[in-house]
């Protein structure tokens, strides 16, 4: 029956459906699967249990048998996508290790756009989740700190990639939504920054302009990110 609990439930804590009748005619990767592909081509704000029971071909009072709450939905679908994480053994370097699995981390956030929006440390306990968070662990076994500080690097190193990520994906939808190309974007603005630092204003922006006029190497400032992330862990480094 669909309305708020009485009290905090964990999904993975409850029977795949509650209720009496008949063989239950899905399951709940079933159910993830519809959300996720309803979020895929059409965003977050797409996925309602009404779109995922039409979805299914099922009534929406029906779903609420399997998934009493549209929190419960979204932890079904990121679970869902973290199941797309290649776990393989660690190779003995745990910096690259972390690094292939915070650029994997980001492949499977532009692959699935809305991701970021449900980074929530609420959803970290889903099985894919954890299955996840014990293979990073694994790669960080020949780093000797406490297994307190591993989980502290491996919280920053998602938070970097989340909000790195969530910027670019909002960068590229804002782009696709002007009626102009991004080129002539870029060009009205640089024009405008230029115009400003000539004014003697930001000593300082226009000395760093002058040293490095661009263009910004997206993916090389991603991976400085990361290693410096690292550098703050490594006690090689200290």
């Amino acid at each position: 029956m669909a309305g708020k609990a009485a009290e905090p439930q964990v999904i993975w804590a409850r029977p795949e459906r509650t209720g009496r009748g008949p063989r239950p005619a899905f399951t709940r990767a079933d159910i993830a699967a519809a959300a996720v592909r309803i979020a895929d081509a059409g965003g977050l704000d797409a996925v309602s249990m009404r779109h995922v029971a039409a979805e299914l071909g099922c009534g929406t009072m029906s779903l609420y048998n399997y998934v009493p709450r549209k929190e419960d939905l979204h932890e079904l679908m990121i679970d869902a996508v973290g199941a797309e994480h290649d776990i393989r053994e660690p190779s003995g370097d745990w910096r690259a290790d972390m690094i292939r699995n915070a650029q994997e981390t980001r492949a499977i956030m532009y692959r699935h756009t809305w991701v970021p929006r449900l980074m929530s440390g609420v959803y970290g306990f889903s099985p894919n989740t954890l299955r996840y968070l014990e293979h990073c662990l694994a790669c960080l076994e020949p780093l000797d700190v406490r297994y307190g500080v591993k989980m502290e690097l491996v919280a920053l190193l998602n938070g970097v990639v989340t909000t790195y990520t969530a910027n670019e994906i909002a960068t590229a939808e804002r782009t696709r939504a002007m009626p102009w190309s991004e080129e002539e974007e870029n060009a009205v603005r640089i024009a405008y920054l230029g115009g400003q630092v000539a004014t003697g204003a930001y000593p300082r922006l226009a000395a760093a302009f002058m040293e490095d006029s661009g263009p910004i190497d997206l993916e090389a400032v991603f991976r400085r990110a990361l290693e410096r992330v690292l550098d703050a862990f490594d006690p090689d480094l200290r």
